[in-house]
């Protein structure tokens, strides 16, 4: 074994060490400087959006997202139970009811025909959300949420520069958001971004970021927020990570046609979905799902790359089977087999931008080699 291959390495090529020494050497390191505005500005224009509210995280993204609609204690949000945590605990944090929705088997992402069965006099809203590399087929959930009045979140965390139809992911529904992880398309270490078109939502999103301060009176407080503020050293880094976004996006679509050349026709496996009618994947993550004949799940198959030194993330569990959640009374009832199987059975290979073609081809093998 040559080296251990890490499920992620983010590639910091452009000028993020000069504008991080601009920060240092103007004393511009809190949220304060103008990075933070040069980066909401960037990423809005990305977006197709004209507002955009820099935080410290895509979850607390979420958070604030879901609070600054002011959905009323008890109704009902849509979600799809293939996802992070980040977006049911955002809904039970707001006072909301997280309703779950399965997965379409191909792409992983949740289903118009999933939304509506999953409808009921207290939905209130529905929290799309991007999967792995592929958007969720939007067009009709969209409809149907204009049709029974219903709030629109888009998590777009890991669709930097992904298009639905030719328009960017993260320019639908009332509000939008961002993840900046180390692994997404564009990186600040840690922090988020909410984006809208929406003149006073996006005022609503500033002060609650902000911890509401007021305008006159800064220290009194007519509405409890958080303390989500962005650091300018973060915003320069966003900042330089955008002016490479259209090479990162090349480099990621590079790195999946290469994972498919060295499995194309290995048995037991079900690669990614390159492309459907409305979108090319753009391969956030290279996720594989064992077929059902495979005599091991996805935690074994990991354990066995793991031996090799290839490094390798579980799928997301699912929501209605996280136990902090059922121990809270939500998502009892539900069972979703799709999501389910797929937790169980999916992970993904090293998919980081400084991945070498190398490694891809190492990591490949290992994976054929466990399979055989």
């Amino acid at each position: 074994m040559t080296g251990f291959i890490p499920v992620n390495t983010p590639l910091l090529d452009g000028n993020e060490a000069e504008y991080l020494a601009e920060c240092v050497r103007t004393g511009w390191i809190s949220s304060e400087g103008p990075f933070i505005k040069r980066f909401e500005q960037e990423m809005a224009r990305v977006a197709g959006r004209r507002h955009g509210v820099a935080v410290t995280n895509g979850s607390v993204a979420l958070d604030i997202a879901v609070h600054a609609l002011g959905l009323e204690p008890g109704d009902e949000v849509i979600i799809p139970t293939f996802t992070i945590i980040s977006c049911a605990a955002a809904v039970v944090r707001a006072g909301l009811v997280p309703v779950g929705v399965d997965c379409d088997s191909a792409t992983w992402n949740m289903t118009v025909e999933g939304v509506e069965a999953a409808l009921t006099p207290r939905t209130r809203a529905i929290m799309l959300v991007h999967i792995y590399g592929l958007p969720v087929d939007l067009e009709p959930i969209l409809a149907l949420a204009r049709k029974h009045n219903l709030e629109v979140i888009e998590d777009a965390a890991e669709m930097h520069g992904q298009t639905y139809r030719g328009a960017p992911c993260g320019s639908f529904g009332a509000v939008s958001t961002f993840s900046f992880y180390p692994n997404k398309h564009v990186t600040t270490g840690e922090g988020g971004m909410i984006l809208t078109d929406d003149d006073a939502l996006a005022d609503r999103l500033q002060s609650v970021r902000n911890l509401c301060f007021q305008p006159q009176q800064r220290f009194i407080h007519e509405e409890l927020g958080w303390n989500a503020r962005m650091t300018n050293l973060q915003a320069a880094l966003g900042v330089a990570q955008i002016e490479q976004l259209p090479r990162t996006v090349e480099l990621k679509r590079r790195l999946g046609r290469l994972y498919d050349e060295h499995l194309e026709g290995v048995a037991g496996i079900r690669r990614p979905v390159a492309r459907t009618n409305y979108a090319d994947n753009i391969y956030w993550v290279y996720a594989i799902v064992l077929d059902d004949d495979v005599p091991f799940d996805g935690t074994e198959a990991m354990r066995r790359l793991g031996e090799k030194g290839i490094g390798t993330r579980p799928f997301f569990w699912c929501m209605h089977e996280q136990p902090v959640l059922r121990r809270m009374g939500f998502m009892l009832d539900e069972s979703h087999p799709v999501a389910e199987r797929i937790a169980r059975r999916g992970f993904y290979l090293p998919s980081g931008l400084a991945l070498t073609e190398d490694e891809i081809a190492r990591s490949a093998n290992a994976l054929k080699e466990i399979l055989a």
